[in-house]
């Protein structure tokens, strides 16, 4: 596997490269919540300690609950010594970014408030020299979103100069295909669709950024990375946890929108994807969205076929008892939410007709994992055959996204001894072992690409729509089909998974 190491080391680095970092000021809206405090000021942090944030730099929280600046800094201080990657924190590193974070208290519908952040963005510019450019990062409630956006329009904070501002949105981009280009069209009334940044964290992740590296920088796999040798491919992300404190949110979501329109659709594309004509973010979006306008869309009477969902019940994980779905905090008793899905996709165009892409997502299941598995067509074992060796097991190259980032090739060789036995082994390596080095968090990649203007691990205005149109499809037919089945907590789903995908001549993966 060495040369397959040594090739997607430098083309990663191709992937983004990027020049220097321009003076900012990053303002945070909902600086107080969760996701700041576990993510973002963490990933900051690690930027600092590596020396990629711009020497002009400031960070501004803006919320509505009233503190200092010096009990903002405090409380991410706390923050970062519990969910930063280096350890322990470096005070010379703290002590540095701390001295340029600061604090505005507002509603986030008060105009006043708008005015008062302008007027300290300006101040930071004289005073600290971020020299206009500025990002803002709705890490806010998603209801509040159009309400901020709309603000920033009259504030005077987006400005016709030398400078740039950019936005970056996190998910969930709308709720439907109809709330989305609501949503998009309230960005674009203020911002171009250069400038708006729509965040996934999964597109952060080191293999994720290396399935193209894998593919058009090793001669040996892209050659085959068509109908011709792929039997099916399947995605799978796993998780062991409930629903934990988002239960209000989740209920109205479910597995399908919270998890299968975004993430695991950008994984299907950049699996997919034909080669790019450049590494440039343009061109990469312009296949991607490719990829997903050739997906067929579902007619009602078609997903009970394509689809399965479920929802768990009780069970244990790690020996432990855990609740049932309806049972979870802020979840309706008679809910009919699904926590698990199940989908076989077809992409109709040359490189995939005929072969399906399955995936499958569900909460409380065995373990928590991610990965991309691609199946070949087995090989003939005619030659075998006599030695009682047939059928061959197919090939397998599994990308694993978490935990473990890397790669394995499952292939087929002999067993020693004065017979022929043929048996599947596994040839494998792991990025923090080959490397040598830890791999960023996701928020560490897209933020500094954020701050450099590079969306090439964004999603663009089409990529959402499209995904929408999917997943609006198959939530029509689920009106009238079946609610979701049952599965115990601590399984790998229902039986009718198994069933569903066993019907087509295969079988899921354990990863």
């Amino acid at each position: 596997m060495r040369e397959l190491q040594a090739s997607i080391n430098p083309l990663r680095e191709g992937i983004a490269a990027s020049s220097a970092p321009s003076p900012c000021a990053f303002v945070i809206f909902g600086a107080t919540g969760d996701l700041t405090h576990r993510k973002l000021v963490p990933a900051i942090y690690n930027l600092a300690h590596e020396g990629q944030l711009p020497t002009n730099f400031a960070l501004v929280g803006f919320a509505r609950r009233p503190k200092t600046h010096e009990q903002f800094r405090d409380e991410l201080r706390a923050a970062v010594t519990e969910h930063s990657r280096f350890q322990p924190i470096n005070p010379t590193v703290w002590d540095s970014l701390s001295q340029r974070i600061f604090y505005l208290q507002s509603d986030f519908g008060d105009p006043k408030g708008y005015e008062a952040l302008d007027g300290f963005l300006k101040k930071l510019d004289r005073d600290r020299g971020t020299a206009g450019n500025r990002i803002f990062y709705l890490a806010a409630a998603p209801a509040e979103f159009e309400t901020i956006i709309d603000q920033l329009r009259p504030s005077g904070l987006i400005q016709n100069s030398n400078s740039w501002q950019r936005i970056v949105v996190e998910k969930p981009f709308g709720s439907d295909l109809a709330t989305a280009e609501r949503l998009n069209s309230v960005l674009a009334g203020v911002f171009d669709e250069r400038q708006i940044f729509r965040i996934d964290h999964y597109l952060g992740k080191e293999t994720v950024q290396n399935i193209m590296a894998l593919r058009f920088a090793n001669e040996i796999f892209e050659p085959l990375w068509n109908q011709k040798y792929v039997d099916h491919v399947q995605i799978t992300v796993a998780e062991s946890l409930g629903v934990e404190t988002r239960g209000g949110y989740y209920d109205q979501a479910g597995a399908l929108r919270d998890m299968v329109q975004n993430h695991m659709l950008q994984l299907l594309a950049l699996t997919a994807l034909e080669p790019p004509v450049s590494l440039e973010a343009g061109a990469i979006h312009d296949e991607k969205a490719k990829v997903l306008k050739a997906v067929r869309l579902m007619a009602p009477d078609q997903v009970s076929q394509f689809t399965i969902r479920g929802q768990y019940e009780r069970g244990s994980i790690a020996g432990q008892s855990v609740a049932g779905y309806r049972s979870e905090k802020n979840v309706a008793p008679d809910s009919c939410t699904e926590t698990f899905v199940a989908l076989k996709l077809l992409i109709e165009n040359w490189r995939w007709a005929g072969v399906p892409f399955y995936l499958r997502h569900g909460k409380r299941l065995v373990k928590g994992v991610a990965e991309i598995a691609v199946q070949f067509k087995a090989a003939p074992a005619v030659l075998f055959a006599k030695e009682g060796c047939a059928p061959l097991s197919p090939n397998v190259l599994a990308l694993r996204i978490q935990p473990d980032e890397g790669i394995a090739i499952r292939m087929n060789a002999k067993v020693p001894g004065t017979v022929m036995n043929i048996q599947p082994v596994k040839m494998d390596f792991r990025y923090g072992g080959s490397f040598g080095v830890r791999a960023p968090e996701a928020y560490e990649r897209l933020l500094h690409d954020a701050i450099v203007g590079d969306s090439t691990l964004f999603t663009r205005r089409d990529e959402v729509d499209r995904s929408w149109q999917m997943i609006d499809a198959i939530r029509n037919g689920w009106r009238t089909a079946s609610p979701p089945v049952p599965y115990e907590s601590g399984t790998w789903g229902p039986p009718e998974a198994d069933e569903f995908i066993q019907k087509d001549g295969r079988q899921w993966r354990r990863p």
